[in-house]
């Protein structure tokens, strides 16, 4: 199995486009279309269906995603530990309460822990948001670029 590079504190940031391609490897996701969303503070994750439940004292939640754009029938199963529950507002202002889980994201060749919330995006272009706090002190964004990360570097997505 192929080590992951990891980022250093002295690494300069990664240069990012306005839309990506992410790997959700403890998801089982190997690569999924995402937007660089420096307006939205927390990442966003599609799930078409959201059931939390509680295993041996934790709680969990299992939930559906659609991994790709504009295709509903390709769906990948996913189970975290459930974070959170809390109250996001989105892009028109309209107050949701969502899960949050923590999961690992590869953008190409950088690993890190991040916070996603899950909602439906179904009727959203893009399954998933990666917001600011994501972002921060790793990556800068160059809002006329597009995929500058490459494909992440991951054995899932390879």
């Amino acid at each position: 199995m192929k080590r992951l590079k990891e980022k250093k504190l002295t690494d300069a940031p990664l240069t990012l486009g306005w839309r990506e391609w992410l790997a959700l490897p403890e998801l089982g996701i190997p690569r999924i279309k995402a937007k660089v969303d420096t307006g939205a503070r927390t990442s966003a994750l599609h799930a078409f269906f959201i059931d939390p439940y509680r295993h041996q004292g934790r709680d969990r939640v299992r939930f559906g995603v659609h991994p790709h754009q504009r295709d509903r029938d390709n769906a990948i199963i996913c189970t975290a530990d459930l974070l959170e529950q809390r109250v996001v507002s989105d892009s028109g202002g309209h107050r949701e309460m969502r899960y949050v889980i923590q999961t690992e994201v590869v953008i190409g060749s950088l690993t890190k822990q991040i916070e996603l919330t899950l909602t439906d995006r179904d009727t959203m272009l893009f399954r998933m948001l990666l917001g600011r706090t994501a972002l921060r002190g790793d990556f800068l964004v160059d809002a006329e670029r597009s995929f500058q990360a490459g494909t992440p570097v991951h054995p899932l997505s390879e």
